[in-house]
């Protein structure tokens, strides 16, 4: 009787295809400051000297207006207009129908919302900061509305969260952009005390962006999370003060290294092989099932 490993190679082939999920495209992640960040983000750990030179007001405009943000929320309390969702919701749906399982509610309302940035920013003061501003009025206004509506949702319902959170970010922006305009200054001296005393510590501070990331102490999970999120590898973390040698870290050294690693190291490298261990097997069961003709 002749032995079928067909069955045998698919499933190890999508096992081994498991690790590739598409990730997320911008979130806020609460233990990196609650800061929105993406899959292009660009993380690091900084230590020492070149580490308390980047602790300066332009490097703290992310943190400062992730944390402005949730202090005004309480005095800008407008609603959405009917005007706004009833506009929104025809477009969007419009674009959702199109691919409804690839349609991503939070992406769709971010770009809806971000879009006005620019136009809400001519004239200002700090341009900068008011992007900021608007950015993480935006990201605040959509992850809470889009995260409380699962993917399996229909269209009629993932627009309708996504363009409550657009519209709503839109009724409230003059009143974020004012309101955390004058929170600037005493943000940026707080954090530069913050910065500069990470600095300090063996395992150094986190910049995303070039930007100051206030993770407090939960920089382990900050870097779990980008990696699970955003599938982000932050140069020169080393959990537990590690040191780093051909690839691994082990324990009870200067955690300002950077593991730099080489060809089948992390899980790239771990999906390489899984691959290249399954393309070996299948040239083995070609090669028997020839021997055996």
């Amino acid at each position: 009787m002749r032995t079928s490993f067909a069955p045998l190679f698919a499933v190890a082939l999508s096992t081994a295809l498991l690790g590739f999920a598409t990730p997320a495209s911008a979130d806020i992640v609460a233990s990196c400051g609650s800061i929105e960040l993406s899959a292009s983000s660009e993380c690091e750990v900084r230590v020492e000297g070149g580490c308390t030179a980047s602790c300066e007001p332009v490097n703290f405009t992310a943190q400062c207006s992730a944390e402005l943000y949730v202090g005004c929320s309480g005095m800008c309390t407008a609603t959405a207009t009917v005007q706004c969702t009833t506009s929104c919701q025809a477009t969007c749906e419009a674009e959702c129908t199109v691919d409804p399982a690839k349609f991503d509610c939070a992406a769709s309302c971010r770009a809806d919302c971000d879009g006005s940035c620019d136009a809400t920013c001519v004239g200002a003061e700090d341009t900068a900061e008011c992007r900021a501003s608007c950015k993480s009025t935006c990201a605040a206004r959509c992850d809470g509305r889009c995260d409380a509506t699962p993917p399996s949702a229909d269209c009629n319902s993932k627009c309708e969260a996504s363009c409550n959170g657009s519209c709503e970010a839109d009724a409230n922006m003059s009143c974020q952009v004012q309101c955390q305009s004058t929170g600037y200054v005493d943000c940026q001296t707080d954090l530069q005390g913050g910065c500069e005393a990470a600095c300090s510590k063996p395992e150094g501070a986190l910049f995303c962006d070039g930007q100051y990331v206030d993770v407090g102490d939960q920089l382990d999970k900050c870097v779990a999370d980008l990696k699970s999120l955003f599938d982000i590898e932050v140069t020169g973390y080393a959990e537990g003060n590690a040191q780093c040698s051909g690839g691994r870290c082990t324990a009870e050294a200067s955690a300002g290294c950077s593991c730099s690693q080489g060809v089948g190291a992390g899980s790239s490298g771990n999906a390489v092989g899984i691959l290249s261990a399954i393309a070996a097997f299948g040239l083995a069961l070609g090669r028997r099932k020839n021997q055996r003709a």
